[in-house]
This record gives structure tokens, sequence and C-alpha cells, in this order.
């Protein structure tokens, strides 16, 4: 079932205002304020929307107020039934700091078409589009993958670069690429941004792997689902508390692998509005009674790409 366009601009909004709250707060090195004050515009504006939504990947759970928690109902409780997806700011110590690519980002499927990721690690590896189907995996070595890459783009080793979190766990990875002599793009932080890079022909980012947040790999699939684009991920439990909750969520294998279409099974609307300029558009700019701001909209069904460029009263 697909999603009606006229709901863009509605969630939309939400990321819009998230953005704005945070944005209220950049640069004072509260990332603590600049996250409560996303969330808080972001909850206020989902609950205007004429639908029944629930939060299925949020930022905690019920005894974490004032977070958008997992399983909160969101929307005047009328209406299409929704999965969503949120980080009210991605990159709280890019705002915090003031520094580039912080964002409000929301995915928003039909109920039951989101996949549940728990609050844990995530090893993932994404490429851009127009590429062979499953042509590069999680198990395949780095050199392997780097190969597949090369041959299917008809590039050299020297040609290719790839983008990851510059991380002590990404140390084996860090050397196979430099070994092949493979060019690097490190990112600190937001690794949805990261993920998302394969898709802007800009970027000139060839393949993003490594592990980061499971939340943020399911927002990443949401963008890159509507771009035909490809993505692989699996879960990487840390204890005993992490494989509970993912029995509870229905998850039972721990080691399958999930590609895009796993993580989103329908239609999907993302939105991702820049609280500081970065790749993806440009932060909030302080107008005075005015506020204005760039989010990037993807909508799967309507082949919808696009940055929204907004002014809005305060």
């Amino acid at each position: 079932m697909t999603i009606n366009k006229d709901f863009i601009k509605k969630f939309a909004k939400t990321t819009q205002m998230g953005a704005y709250g945070s944005s209220i707060h950049v640069g004072k090195n509260d990332k603590i304020a600049c996250d409560k004050a996303a969330v808080e515009m972001m909850r206020k504006e989902l609950n205007k929307i004429q639908m029944k939504g629930k939060i299925v990947i949020g930022e905690g759970e019920l005894d974490k107020a004032p977070m958008l928690y997992i399983g909160e109902k969101v929307g005047n409780n009328n209406g299409d039934e929704f999965d969503i997806a949120v980080d009210p700011l991605e990159g709280t110590n890019f705002a915090a700091k003031n520094l580039p690519n912080a964002l409000s980002v929301l995915a928003v499927t039909k109920k039951g078409d989101l996949f549940n990721a728990p609050e844990t690690y995530m090893d993932k590896i994404a490429i851009g589009k127009d590429l062979p189907n499953k042509l590069v995996d999680l198990d395949n070595s780095i050199e392997k993958n780097i190969k597949l890459l090369c041959d299917a783009k008809g590039k050299k080793n020297t040609e290719i670069t790839a983008c990851l979190l510059k991380r002590e766990r990404h140390e084996k990875i860090i050397k196979s690429l430099i070994s092949l002599n493979v060019k690097i793009k490190f990112i600190t932080d937001g690794d949805v941004v990261g993920a998302m890079s394969v898709a802007n022909q800009k970027l000139h980012i060839d393949i993003f792997l490594g592990i980061g947040g499971g939340p943020e790999g399911v927002l990443a699939a949401a963008a890159l689902s509507c771009l035909g684009c490809q993505m692989q991920t699996r879960l990487m439990l840390q204890n005993e508390e992490e494989k509970r909750r993912c029995l509870e969520m229905g998850i039972k294998d721990f080691d399958k692998k999930y590609y895009i279409n796993d993580l989103i099974k329908g239609d999907v609307i993302f939105c991702a509005t820049g609280v500081t300029d970065g790749e993806l558009v440009k932060g909030i700019k302080d107008q005075g009674s005015k506020f204005s701001c760039e989010t990037y909209v993807t909508h799967k069904s309507s082949n919808t790409s696009t940055i929204y460029r907004e002014v809005f009263e305060k």
C-alpha cells in the first residue's frame, strides 16, 4: 500500500521544527539541550497530523522521557496507521559544537512495514545504484568486495572511495583499504548521512561500510530504498540483554543479514532537515522573526527526491 503524497509536507514539517528547536542551542556545547529541544518540537508536530502513528525506532524507553520513546503513540489517533522511525537530532555533538552535518531525521511506512531495530550496533555495507544486485556482501573480505565493485564500475582500486566512521573498531577495515590503495573518507559521527553518501554523485563515494547504530541503519535504508541503492546489514549484539530485547521484537536469528527490502517492506517517506550546514542540506538560518531551512525528502511510490527550501514564522 502506498502513502498519500499529501503526507510529505506534514512529515517534513516535523523535522523542520525539530531542526529549528535544536538550532536555538547550536554551538553552546550542550548536546542534551540540543536533543531535548529537537524531541519536543518534533513530538508537537507529529501530534498535529491526522494519523495513528507509532514510534518503532526512537531514542529510548518509556521511562527515559522526554525522548520520543519506542512504542509511543503519536498523531491525533484518526486516519492512516503508520510506523515511524525518528532521530530528532542526528549528530548531537555536531550541533553542540556547531559543526557540519547535524540533522533532524524521520522515516515513515505503513503499519508493519518498518523493521524494529533495537538500540544496538549494526554492521553495514552500502553501494550506489545501477549495479548488479547483491554485488557486495558482509561475509566477503574487504579485498573481495572492492574487487567486485571495481569490476562492476570499471574502475581501479585507486579510483574507489570508501566512507566509514573513524573508530578503533574499524582498524582492520582501514588497514585493508590502505593496503588496496583505496581512498578513504572518514566521518566522526552521523552515519545516516555517511550511508546516504553513496547516492550523492557530487561526493564520489563508492562504498560505505563499518559498524554503527542499528536505528541509524534503518533510517539510512529508508532513504536508499527510494534511490535505487543497495544496502546489507547485520545486528551486532553486545550482551544477553540486547538478545532478550531482540527476542521481544520477534528477532530470532541473530546472525541474519538484512537487505533494504527486509528493513523497508513497502512505501516510505524519508525527511532530513539540516540543523547545521552539511553535505546533504544547509542548516537553519535565523532571520529575526522568521527562520529558513532546507529539507531533503524522498517518497518511494511518487518517485520524489527533492530539497524543500522554506521559511517559517518563529
